[in-house]
Parts: C-alpha cells; sequence; structure tokens
C-alpha cells in the first residue's frame, strides 16, 4: 500500500514559492535522491505544469539539474485536473472522482507518492488520505503568495526533524 507524503519547500511566514527562494545544493541532491526512492509523485495541474519544465533539456543545466531531470522524466506522476485532457510522458491524468481513484492508487502501488501542490494536499486531507507532511523549511520571508496549508491546518503531531544543507530544516508531521 502506498503512502501519501505531501511535501514543499516553504517560508518562515508559511508560504511556498519556487521564485521567492531555492533549495541550496544539498537539498537539491536530497530531492534528487528522493524521487528517485519514491513510487511516483501526485500533482496538482497548476504544480504539474510547473515540473514539466524538467521533460525537456536545458544546455545551462548543471550535472544536478541533469540527475533530476533524468530521475524526474522515469517517475512515474499522476496528475489530477478537471481543465487538462493529455499529459505528458510516464504521467496519467486523474478526473473524475478523484478520492476513488486515488485510493484505488493507494491499494494498488507499493512505497511513497508524494504528493504536489497545496490545494491538492488540502482536499486529500480533507478525505483523509495524506499519510505525513512534510516541511522544507527556508529562512525567508515573502509576504504572501501560495500557502503551504491551503486551508485551516490540519491536527499533526511531530514525527521528525533534520537540517538538509545551510539553510534549511525538514519537519515531518503525521496527522494527529
Amino acid at each position: 500500500m502506498a503512502r501519501l507524503v505531501f511535501g514543499m519547500n516553504q517560508s518562515l511566514d508559511g508560504y511556498v514559492d519556487h521564485d521567492a527562494f531555492a533549495p541550496d545544493a544539498v537539498l537539491f541532491r536530497h530531492f534528487i535522491d528522493q524521487v528517485r526512492g519514491q513510487a511516483g509523485s501526485l500533482y496538482g495541474r497548476r504544480l504539474y505544469e510547473i515540473m514539466a519544465y524538467w521533460d525537456e533539456d536545458h544546455p545551462e543545466w548543471t550535472a544536478d539539474e541533469r540527475a533530476f531531470a533524468q530521475a524526474w522524466r522515469a517517475h512515474r506522476k499522476w496528475v489530477v485536473s478537471a481543465s487538462l485532457t493529455s499529459v505528458g510522458p510516464n504521467a496519467t491524468l486523474i478526473s473524475g472522482d478523484v478520492e476513488a481513484a486515488v485510493r484505488k492508487l493507494k491499494a494498488e502501488v507499493e512505497g511513497e507518492i508524494e504528493v504536489g501542490g497545496p490545494r491538492l494536499a488540502k482536499s486529500l486531507g480533507e478525505m483523509g488520505l495524506i499519510d505525513a507532511y512534510r516541511i522544507y523549511l527556508h529562512p525567508y520571508v515573502t509576504g504572501g503568495g501560495t500557502p503551504y496549508f491551503a486551508g485551516p491546518r490540519p491536527p499533526l503531531r511531530l514525527e521528525s526533524h533534520e537540517r538538509i544543507g545551510e539553510q534549511a530544516i525538514l519537519l515531518t508531521y503525521l496527522p494527529a
């Protein structure tokens, strides 16, 4: 049975914004290893469209960026969207009864599935489908943007904490 984990970079004031701050080299390598070890990713449309950047090579990429792209391309992806009619390579579109589709996915897939996107995570959390929350906390204050928790924070209990790289702290919470 799969374990659904919602994890994203977050500012001190609670926002996720890939333009305001980025992982350092150590955290980026952590993400490469994480993608390689996961069973796949479950994305909302908006984050999937951002992540599709990794489907095409860019000549200016570093070796780590090429390694991430390779891992991401090999990674299974499921995309929840009511507006998309197709998705890219190694991706499956989920529309209609999202809860039934995700419950089936959890039952049929072994390993960890990353959940990407605060709105999707909110919906899945309300359905009782999120097994863990990973906050990669960064020392930035953005003053706005998309909040990590798209609605009220669910009751959580701290499972673990770990410093990764020079600036990020990984906080892992389980539903209480």
